[in-house]
């Protein structure tokens, strides 16, 4: 299904402005969303999809696509482009989404192209640190999981930390109990040293194992009044080259 909202983007305008220009921004927005429908189904067919709904939804982008997610099994958004002007609110919707969506949610890089959602899953890594997030995610990911080539689990420790031997067993449970869940890949754990950061030895990880799916959990906290990702999240989303799917 794709999912086009025409709702007000950004803060709300004053009374007199609304009344002045929301008309045809509305107007403006609807033929952009008919134009991006008409593209999707386009796509759709010309892929072999059998069976694909587009539709445009009177309401706001983040309560919009959260709503539909309910009904499907996974939200695909691309991540905010920090040369766009609307940079800012961009990263403002996807943290919402990843924070309330009821579903998983694929983050895809803002650059490249991925011609087909098959392509993505080959090489898989998983960031593991035994939370409920991190297990959310890993039952969620199980349809990519089952049909990689290779799922590396990996969890990290501060530089010079002794290694947790009950995290150590946790990866020898995860691997048994993806066995049970059909994910015949080749799978193996192992932890990262992370002197140089979470976010570095992540994406340093994920280049050396040809990682084209990151699979983890959605951290959230509140700051003024507002719920966004945390600094671990956000900063690995800003500097993918590769998709990332996140639970919360």
């Amino acid at each position: 299904m794709g999912v086009a909202p025409i709702g007000p983007p950004g803060p709300a305008q004053s009374p007199a402005s609304l009344s002045e220009f929301d008309p045809i921004r509305s107007d403006t927005l609807r033929h952009q969303a008919e134009r991006t429908t008409e593209r999707f189904r386009e796509e759709c067919q010309a892929a072999g999809v059998k069976s694909f709904e587009a539709v445009i939804d009177e309401c706001d982008t983040a309560s919009s696509l959260v709503r539909y997610a309910h009904c499907n099994d996974l939200t695909v958004l691309t991540k905010a482009d920090p040369a766009a002007p609307d940079h800012c609110l961009t990263q403002k919707l996807v943290d919402q989404i990843v924070l309330q969506s009821a579903r998983p949610t694929l983050i895809l890089p803002c650059a490249g192209r991925f011609d087909t959602i098959v392509s993505i899953g080959t090489y898989v890594m998983v960031a593991w640190d035994d939370s409920r997030e991190a297990a959310r995610a890993l039952s969620d990911a199980l349809p990519f999981l089952r049909l990689a080539k290779h799922v590396q689990i990996v969890s990290w420790s501060e530089a010079g930390a002794t290694e947790d031997q009950a995290l150590r067993s946790r990866f020898d449970e995860l691997r048994q109990w993806l066995i049970r869940h059909g994910v015949s890949a080749d799978v193996s754990a192992e932890m990262m040293d992370t002197a140089a950061g979470v976010v570095d030895a992540m994406l340093s990880r994920a280049a050396d194992l040809r990682t084209d799916l990151i699979v983890m959990g959605g951290y959230g906290h509140t700051r003024s009044k507002a719920h966004t990702l945390d600094g671990t999240t956000s900063g690995l989303l800003a500097a993918i080259t590769v998709p990332v799917m996140l639970s919360h």
